[in-house]
């Protein structure tokens, strides 16, 4: 008993050392095997020789049972895993084929059998365990259930609602804008970041980790990078009840752990293919859309040096051509492009809160004036533009008008005829730019434009058995280019002719050393580059056209918007009630830096399991926005009820036009942990823990 409370102190005092200051701590990239030997009778035997073999390395990891007969592997790479307990007078102990996946702690009880080491006892492990020394929630998905599912775009973060308690869908569409049209920035171009919510948490709440490593997208919270799933050896979400090692994240925990080499060499080349051929037109389409892509690549793993190093290698390309289908867009038919808009005489009315309606009317004295000229009669401020027989008059709303307007004298567009020399000058220019209908119900349709995505990534991984311990390093690159025809989301066209760019490049480099100090007492060094450079919204259809050709000048002759992006000037950006035009009109260029350092000491001692871990975090967020750098405008149809009419006499709902600054955010990390699991018993585990978030305030 005395001695039992000792080793409870030290316990204890591990764990009260976290007065320091702390801050976010990623775990380990491994699991721990631990059990206790015993004989026939249940007698414990103490002073046993214990020996994990990694099975497809054949890396030796020795332990040694205390005098009460347990003994632990506090921390292991993620593998398969063969336990062989040895003890003078008793039969050699194998247990093979133990799975130990990342955040795993697997319990190996073994039965010692009086006999020679000629003799032995084998135990095949079970694929399945029920984790009984572990009170973390969470599952791991193998290589093998992720190759059994089939994925379009084969990424792992598809999966994640696989997990209990992990919302199917995320609530960011294409059409959401955030931080200048970018809700979300995709990996490898179009790939799922990840941003769901997790035990009802927010959808920015979850940390990505790559074989330990924060790969997080600093903005939105996504991951950034997304490995090539034929090279995951597994992943693992913790949902809830974290150990203390976890931290700053209230949603997921979720650990990508890459596949190594071996004794042996294994490999795979493949190619999924996606065409046309088997496709059928969308309905609403007048045309079926081109849809041709291709996903290739190869892996390698094998030995440097049997059993001491090994290399794993992958390699996955990706090329897309799919027609996108713009839906069906009401568009002005060809009567109403020729100025008559008597077909949409309904719109030219307000209703007010009692329900009644009441034409528009000129809002005041520059509009009526400007339009008189144009016009060439006079137009007064409050003179309907429009009435039909039977709505209420301006006038006097309790009397109705017997007969719809026919005269200037009655109205200002009588017979809702705008004729060409009222129109402004950059709606005769603009005009060019709006689809005429194509379909039977007066809308456009079409998807023979193309988005076009090119996406290359590969990865390098070296594992060597040292003196020094277990050295890996890990290499990733992703680089993608993208060509988007409707841009809608960074405030882009929802018609042809203005397509967009979106290029990336993520580079994570990661270096660890996981080394066994003493028996039962393991060290764990992390160190970790994430960089991360996206550009989402380049324009590219539309740029080219001059401003003063496109009519916006002013009386004296020169440009009436100054250009402050001079290189993209092109088609001005238009936003109707249905559809938008010209050049795309949000741009960001976004690059990311992720400096990461942390260490983990884990020891067992008797029946406690204690780890303790501290870590430096260092961000950079580099963003140049462009938002509107050219100017926009938008026709709601404010002043006579129809955008379109507005648009044609150039009275816009609102205009904007801004110049933002960049931002360069910097941000640090301090952290400090402590824990330990505590077999009470042999049927219960007690896991406590504590630590301190210091967080600094971006600068």
């Amino acid at each position: 008993m005395k001695r039992y409370q000792q080793g409870r102190g030290r316990g204890l005092a591990i764990i009260l050392f976290l007065t320091f200051p702390l801050v976010l701590t990623w775990g380990g990239t491994g699991g721990s095997i631990s059990g206790t030997v015993s004989d026939s009778t249940g007698a414990v035997i103490p002073d046993a020789a214990v020996t994990a073999t990694n099975i497809e390395t054949g890396v030796r990891i020795t332990a040694a049972a205390d005098s009460r007969g347990v003994y632990t592997f506090p921390l292991l790479p993620v593998g398969r895993y063969e336990v062989e307990i040895t003890r003078p007078g008793f039969k050699p102990y194998r247990r093979s084929g133990i799975s130990l996946d990342s955040d795993s702690a697997i319990l190996v009880q073994a039965v010692l059998v009086p006999g020679g080491r000629t003799d032995s006892v084998t135990v095949s492990d079970s694929a399945v365990h029920a984790e009984t020394e572990s009170s973390q929630m969470g599952e791991v998905i193998t290589a093998g259930q992720m190759a059994s599912v089939p994925l379009n775009g084969r990424s792992y973060t598809d999966l994640l609602a696989l997990q209990p308690g992990v919302a199917p869908a995320t609530s960011l569409t294409a059409v959401s804008v955030e931080d200048v049209g970018v809700s979300a920035l995709s990996p490898s171009g179009d790939l799922n970041p990840g941003t769901i919510s997790i035990n009802g948490q927010r959808e920015f709440a979850n940390a990505f980790m790559v074989n330990g490593s924060d790969v997080e997208e600093d903005v939105n919270m996504g991951a950034a990078i997304i490995p090539n799933l034929d090279s995951i050896a597994e992943f693992r979400i913790l949902t809830n009840n974290f150990d203390a090692e976890y931290g700053e994240f209230s949603g997921g925990q979720i650990n990508v752990i890459t596949k190594s080499g071996g004794n042996r060499f294994h490999g795979n080349v493949f190619e999924f293919l996606r065409n046309t051929g088997l496709d059928a037109r969308n309905y609403f389409s007048p045309a079926r859309g081109v849809f041709d892509q291709n996903q290739f690549g190869a892996t390698l793993g094998g030995p440097i040096r049997k059993n001491r190093a090994f290399f794993f290698a992958d390699y996955q390309g990706t090329r897309l051509t799919e027609g996108v289908d713009t839906g069906q867009i009401p568009v002005p038919s060809v009567q109403e492009r020729a100025g008559n808009l008597s077909a949409m005489a309904a719109s030219f009315t307000t209703t007010a809160a009692n329900g009644s309606s009441t034409p528009t009317t000129v809002s005041g004295p520059y509009w009526a004036s400007l339009l008189s000229e144009r016009l060439g009669y006079t137009v007064s401020a409050g003179e309907p533009y429009y009435f039909s027989a039977g709505e209420r008059q301006v006038s006097d709303p309790s009397l109705t008008y017997s007969a719809a307007c026919t005269t200037s004298a009655q109205c200002v567009l009588p017979g809702l005829a705008i004729r060409q020399s009222a129109w402004s000058a950059p709606a005769t220019h603009l005009l060019e730019y709006i689809p005429a209908p194509n379909n039977a119900n007066g809308t456009f349709s079409t998807s023979a434009f193309n988005e076009t995505l090119r996406d290359d990534k590969g990865s390098y991984r070296l594992d060597a058995n040292t003196g020094w311990g277990m050295l890996t390093a890990y290499y990733f690159l992703d680089e993608f280019s993208q060509d988007n025809p409707y841009p809608v989301a960074q405030g882009g066209a929802s018609v042809p002719g203005f397509s967009a760019k979106n290029a990336g490049r993520a580079q994570l480099l990661s270096l660890s050393d996981l080394k066994t100090l003493r028996a039962n007492a393991v060290n764990e060094f992390h160190a970790s580059y994430l960089r991360d450079r996206t550009v989402v919204g380049m324009p590219e259809g539309g740029v080219g056209v001059s401003l003063v050709s496109q009519g916006f000048v002013t009386p004296a002759g020169t440009p009436s918007i100054v250009a402050l992006s001079p290189q993209t000037e092109g088609v001005e950006n238009v936003v109707f009630n249905n559809f938008s035009l010209g050049t795309n009109s949000n741009e960001l260029t976004q690059a990311n830096n992720t400096y990461q350092w942390l260490d983990n000491f884990s020891q067992a001692v008797r029946n406690h399991t204690f780890k303790a871990g501290a870590e430096f975090h260092y961000d950079q967020v580099n963003s140049n926005p462009i938002a509107q750098f050219n100017g926009n405008f938008l026709f709601s149809g404010s002043e006579t009820g129809l955008d379109f009419a507005d648009f044609l006499l150039g009275i816009p709902s609102q205009y904007n036009q801004s110049q933002l600054n960049p931002f360069y955010g910097r941000n640090r990390y301090v952290g400090v942990y402590g824990q330990d699991s505590w077999r009470v018993r042999p049927n219960l585990t007690l896991d406590y823990g504590a630590r301190w978030d210091r967080i600094e305030p971006w600068y």
